[in-house]
């Protein structure tokens, strides 16, 4: 992984914000500054995106994702979600262009945009209420909400 874009999110506001990209560093590196992060933040879980061909079908990055999750999972010892990170570039890359910050001078900044779509897309998630048999909502008083998890 050449870039690693990080977000932030709040599990009360259901909202993510970008913060910043790890560009270009030894794996020795990355991880002192995801350990940094780490440090400074406190989230309750981690989320990594998924990168999938357009058909789902998974492939080199892919893999590499899956490695990775298990890494800060273990390196961390925090919960470690993967989302499918379909599109979150082009979506990136137009929000971009809306802000008229497009072409090769704001990239950088694309992949903490991206990052920001994929983790949008677990709180959003999380918030969704969870589908429940009759018997089960009618006992737990019709109360559906997702768990409480900050990334």
């Amino acid at each position: 992984m050449k870039y690693i874009g990080v977000a932030l999110g709040d599990s009360e506001t259901g909202v993510a914000s970008p913060l910043q990209v790890i560009a270009g560093e030894d794996n020795a590196t990355r991880f002192g500054r995801i350990e940094g992060l780490i440090a400074e933040w406190h989230p309750g879980s981690l989320v990594v995106g998924l990168p999938l061909s357009m058909d789902g079908a998974e492939h080199d990055l892919t893999r590499r994702a899956r490695r990775f999750a298990r890494q800060l999972e273990g390196r961390f010892r925090l919960p470690v979600s993967l989302v499918d990170e379909r599109l979150s570039s082009a979506v990136a890359g137009d929000a971009l262009r809306d802000m008229g910050r497009g072409g090769r001078t704001h990239k950088h900044v694309s992949h903490a945009l991206a990052a920001q779509v994929i983790l949008q897309a677990w709180l959003d998630e999380q918030r969704r209420p969870q589908p429940t048999d009759g018997a089960e909502d009618a006992a737990a008083g019709g109360s559906n909400g997702g768990p409480d998890a900050t990334a």
